[in-house]
């Protein structure tokens, strides 16, 4: 029944998103179940079942998987999507609301950041570097406070992209089928995407996440930089670190979001043997991490507003 003019169908994904947000803010993550999980689950039973032997077989296994296993998900949830809106508008709003939160986090990636800068300002370091496993895939053991903290900025930035942005635009743009199938295939690519056993297997997985993430990466740069313009922050500074400096990270997206970051804090950020980013010699701390934080949550504000606009006019409402 059209709501002002508008179809039942637009106001609902605007309230499944607005929904999912004030979830994210109140209530965190989902405790007993998430969907995300399972996902998890049906991908390290699918690698079990992948050859261990040579470059090919694992290639082309891991390219059904990264197709595939989206895909399917992606249609499922399509179906289940359809059954609710026949069963009755407000199971879709329940259900539609809980999955979009599963698929995205703005507070849990402020928590767990914060938590770091906690135990670096309690001169905790082992409890510093065992909270910052819950933030990057690198070997913890052994960094300083200063790469600790280094590490926890560049997650807040890089995760900026996959962690909120790109499941919002996902939602404007393909409804929860392409919310969904999104995630699953950048879990795969947090799972498998990397160098050493997993590195053929995954090889698929990580080059589609670094295709899906192309445009979303580069938008979050943007938003962070704009988020910089408020006090304790530079945003002058951080288009231009980003601009001069992307390129150094083997990643053709994370460079964007990070060195945004970096200009604006004024600080280096550094992956010791990989790159260095910001301005040379200055140190990173647990202050800069919570200014980290407030940025991200300043660009989120700004990501939403971007995703609800791409929505409005994906449905033509003006």
């Amino acid at each position: 029944m059209p709501l002002f003019g508008i179809e039942w169908s637009i106001w609902s994904g605007i309230a499944v998103m607005v929904l999912a947000l004030l979830w994210d803010v109140v209530l965190g993550e989902p405790r007993r179940f998430h969907p995300v999980s399972g996902i998890g689950v049906v991908i390290g039973w699918l690698e079990r079942k992948a050859p261990g032997q040579g470059k090919v077989r694992p290639f082309l296994y891991g390219l059904g998987m990264a197709i595939l296993l989206p895909a399917a998900l992606g249609v499922a949830v399509w179906y289940l999507g359809w059954g609710l809106v026949r069963l009755h508008e407000v199971a879709y709003l329940v259900v539609g609301t809980y999955l979009l939160k599963s698929c995205f986090s703005v507070r849990e990636l402020g928590r767990a950041a914060r938590g770091v800068a906690d135990e670096l300002e309690a001169v905790h370091l082992d409890r510093a570097r065992e909270r910052l496993t819950s933030l990057v895939s690198r070997d913890t053991v052994g960094l300083s406070p200063q790469l600790a903290a280094s590490a926890a900025v560049e997650s807040v930035a890089e995760n900026s992209t996959d962690s909120f942005l790109a499941p919002w635009l996902a939602f404007a743009l393909f409804g929860l089928p392409g919310t969904v199938a999104y995630r699953a295939l950048n879990t795969m690519d947090s799972m498998l995407g990397y160098h050493g056993r997993y590195e053929y297997l995954g090889k698929a997985a990580a080059r589609l996440d670094d295709l899906v993430n192309f445009i979303p990466a580069r938008l979050a740069a943007v938003l962070i930089t704009v988020a910089a313009w408020l006090p304790g922050s530079s945003a002058r500074r951080a288009a231009q670190t980003m601009w001069h400096q992307h390129r150094r990270t083997e990643s053709p997206n994370a460079g964007w979001t990070m060195s945004a970051m970096a200009g604006a804090l004024g600080v280096e950020l550094q992956k010791v043997g990989h790159y260095k980013l910001g301005q040379p010699g200055s140190p990173v701390g647990p202050i800069k991490i919570r200014q980290a934080v407030a940025v991200m949550h300043r660009a989120a504000v700004l990501a939403f507003l971007l995703a609800l606009g791409v929505m409005v006019i994906r449905y033509g409402i003006f």
